[in-house]
């Protein structure tokens, strides 16, 4: 079977409260789809946890109006390291998630009247002519909304959710070989070098840059492809400065962005992939992996800077846990779509808010 991409998952959070910013994000993004939510002791990713288990409570959230989700991690070890400053355009790890909107100017004002938000710039163009801004959480986390026009399904809100991440890397070209090789983002919409005005207001990036933006040949396909549609990759490579690596001397799951997840299928195809490129999984969560309700094998590998790339092959997704109703994937035939009425059944997942 030929290993297939079907979409981005989901980027993953850290957070000191999972309770506060799942609402937070549910408000302001849309993201109230609560797909899974476990307690449990982080066992299989000992290299990045200094070798011992972590306990953490994680919820994944997605939003129907289409997109990844936001995995929000809550470490429970009472052993939390924030990132000692903001991350700096061109710093080597996820800078940015992005979040799609189909009608930016409202997503900017309707972001603007959340209490916690910090815009950072206007609203203004990308290189390739599309409507964007940065804003940063309560938390400290730099998200970009930029205009896209895929709507699984309309809730009616000037968002979807997550859109893909701006990335910083120290070669380019060696950064777009291995996104384009590994995971299919193959079309470059953009490779400019210059001091970007779009950039001004985001810390550290007053002096000049390398800029690639990546997208996909090919579409998402898959079981959940409807939901997630397009996803792209922005790459930044300072040119005026050293970056730092922005997950250093600090352990996976503590605030700031933790990895970028992709749904696929075959997860040997994926492998051989990797090893290809001289990256084999740094992690591999068996195929016995259940996190809350929902079952499926994941497995990770470094980008060339160190960045976590997630890999998830999922099996089920439960609904309705009582009356045994799930979205069951393991054996379905992994290059088709399931109907849009069954994917809508995630609607039985909604919750607004959590306590």
């Amino acid at each position: 079977m030929d290993t297939i991409i079907c979409g981005m998952q989901q980027f993953g959070v850290g957070v000191t409260d999972v309770v506060e910013a799942y609402n937070w994000y549910a408000k302001a993004f849309g993201t109230d789809i609560k797909v899974t939510d476990a307690f449990g002791v982080a066992e299989r990713m000992l290299p990045y946890t200094g070798g011992k288990p972590r306990a953490r409570r994680a919820i994944i959230a997605v939003s129907l109006q289409g997109g990844g989700g936001l995995e929000i991690w809550e470490p429970k070890d009472n052993n939390i390291t924030p990132m000692p400053s903001p991350a700096q355009m061109g710093d080597l790890g996820i800078i940015a998630g992005k979040i799609r909107s189909n009608n930016v100017d409202a997503a900017y004002a309707h972001l603007s009247s959340m209490e916690g938000a910090k815009m950072v710039t206007k609203v203004c163009m990308t290189p390739y002519g599309k409507k964007h801004f940065f804003m940063y959480d309560p938390y400290g986390n730099l998200f970009e909304v930029v205009h896209d026009d895929f709507i699984f399904s309309d809730c009616g809100m000037p968002t979807g959710s997550a859109h893909g991440a701006l990335i910083g890397v120290t070669d380019m070209d060696r950064s777009i070989k291995f996104y384009g090789d590994l995971l299919g983002f193959d079309k470059v919409v953009y490779d400019q070098t210059e001091v970007f005005d779009d950039f001004a207001g985001v810390p550290g990036a007053q002096g000049r840059f390398r800029r690639v933006l990546l997208d996909r040949n090919e579409p998402m396909i898959g079981p959940l492809s409807p939901v997630y549609g397009p996803a792209q990759i922005e790459l930044v490579q300072a040119l005026d400065r050293v970056p730092v690596k922005l997950f250093e001397g600090r352990w996976w799951g503590d605030p700031g962005f933790i990895q970028i997840c992709f749904d696929i299928k075959n997860m040997e195809g994926i492998r051989q992939r990797a090893l290809a490129l001289g990256h084999d999984f740094v992690c591999d969560g068996g195929v016995d992996f259940q996190m809350g309700d929902t079952d499926g094998h994941f497995t990770y590998v470094e980008d060339p800077d160190g960045t976590l790339i997630e890999f998830v092959e999922t099996f089920k997704i439960t609904l309705v846990k009582k009356l045994g109703l799930a979205i069951k994937l393991k054996d379905r035939d992994p290059r088709t779509s399931l109907p849009r009425l069954v994917l809508k059944g995630l609607r039985f997942l909604r919750a607004k808010t959590i306590k």
